[in-house]
Order: C-alpha cells, then structure tokens, then sequence
C-alpha cells in the first residue's frame, strides 16, 4: 500500500475536550505540491477503494458508512464522485437527508435514518445525515431546545448499536471558510452546470453563519466518539478535500481487512466441458 506521507488521519480527529474550538481549526492546508499532485493521490485511492469495496461486498460480514455534514457549497457532492469514481454501484448507496416528509414526521427523527443505514457488505454515504437535526433544527427553532439536546445522547447510542453490530462509521465536517462559500454561491449564478444548484434559501443560511458554526461546534464535541469520531476536513481546497477523505476511506477500508471467502470448491471437483 503506498500513502501520501504527508497524510495522518489523527491530524484531522476532533478533538472532544472543552478546550476545542472549531474556528482553531484550519479551512485549508497545504500539504500537496500542486492541484495534480492531490487529483492523482484521490485518483489511486479510488482504485484501491474499488478494490476493497469489492471484497466487503463479497465478505458479506460487516459495513461501512459515511457520514458528509457540511454548509452549502463545502463540497459533498464532489467528494462522493471522486473518491467512488471507479467503484461500480454493486453494494454503494448514497442517501440525501431534505425535509422529512409527513410519513417520516409520523415516527421518531432517526426512523428515516435506521431504514437506509447499509447492509452487511455494504458502503452507504449519507449525505447529509441526521446530524441535520441538531443543527438546521437546531438553529431554524424546529424544535425545543429540551428535545434536541437530547439528542445528542440519542445520536451517540444510535451510532454505537450500529457500530456494535458490524458497521464501521466515518464522520466527516467539511470545513470551509465564510469566504469561500461566498465565491461558491456566486458560481452558482455565473457557470450554466451550476445554475440548477442555486437556492434562495441558502442566502437565509449565510447570514445565520455564526449561529452555524456553534451549532456544529457543540455538535464535534457532544458526538465525537471512540466508536465514531469526527473528521474536521479543510475544505476550502477541492482537491486537497477529495484527497483527505478519499485516503482515510481507504485506510480504514484496509484496516476493516474485507477478504474474498473461500468457497470450499477446488477446480478438481468439477468436470468442465
């Protein structure tokens, strides 16, 4: 296995003290030489995760999901084509988190999240995820303040049920500057590709910018576990984004050690004609 020597997963965990500070954390780092440098890093470690991805499926013992949380424009859906651009869509989904629709209002927030959550062999991105409810809700007043600090408990012993029963959980924050996502959305309106993209709405966001980033701040620090911590990912840089996650996918893809089973067949048991 060859790894970027530039890149240790630990640099990126949240810490969980009540010392951390999410503004302490950096928006963009420098560790490729150049653009190419981190597109061809994403690109190897996409092949590798091909690979692996294959062998989980063919295991059929344990999963793996992702969790993409960020603000507009940080970077999600970029993300997710890089670094599963050569795994073929055998046992990969990918879940989008909107508005709840009145049937999943009808039952408890986390009910629409369990149902998609990935099945053994299986890889699921979320994203977003049900961290929205202790964030936009959060934030937007959706709900009382009562109920959703509750949440934060209910998160943390959902994910560790999950992790319990064979599903690895990577938590990524794409962390992007106030700066950045200006010049993203005014892309928006600027490149064709992207019109489809604009939302009124995310203007509404922006200037609640500060009641965000304590909203995720209090979310690293009550629901980064040992089970299922959180990656604060510089995310100001596309590439060196893409880089960043798409290799500790892969570490933790190898460290999950997925293996083709042996079927207990040999060649000389048949008779091929």
């Amino acid at each position: 296995m060859v790894i970027d020597p530039q890149i240790c997963i630990k640099d990126y965990i949240a810490s969980t003290t009540p010392k951390f500070k999410l503004a302490n954390r950096p928006t963009r780092v420098d560790i490729f030489a150049n653009k190419r440098a981190a597109k061809d890093s994403i690109k190897q470690d996409a092949k590798a995760i091909a690979g692996l991805s294959h062998k989980l499926y063919a295991q059929n013992k344990q999963s793996l999901l992702i969790v993409l949380q960020g603000m507009d424009t940080s970077g999600k859906d970029g993300t997710i084509s890089a670094m599963f651009s050569r795994t073929p869509p055998l046992n990969l989904q990918v879940a989008a988190f909107k508005a709840p629709s009145r049937r999943e209002h009808a039952h408890d927030y986390l009910w629409r999240v369990h149902d998609v959550c990935p099945r053994k062999g299986n890889i699921t991105v979320f994203n977003r995820s049900h961290y929205e409810d202790v964030l936009v809700v959060k934030v937007r007043k959706f709900a009382p303040t009562k109920a959703i600090n509750k949440r934060y408990r209910q998160i943390n012993d959902f994910e560790q049920h999950l992790s319990e029963n064979g599903t690895k959980i990577l938590k990524f924050m794409l962390n992007i500057s106030h700066k950045t996502q200006g010049k993203r959305l005014a892309e928006r309106l600027v490149e064709p590709h992207k019109y489809w993209k604009f939302n009124p709405g995310d203007l509404e966001d922006r200037l609640l910018w500060q009641k965000y980033m304590k909203a995720y701040e209090i979310m690293v620090k009550r629901t980064s576990t040992s089970y299922a911590p959180w990656y604060i990912i510089p995310s100001d840089n596309r590439a060196t984004r893409g880089a960043l996650i798409s290799n500790i996918v892969r570490q933790t893809l190898e460290n999950m050690s997925p293996n083709y089973p042996d079927p207990g067949f040999r060649l000389g048991d048949f008779v091929i004609s």
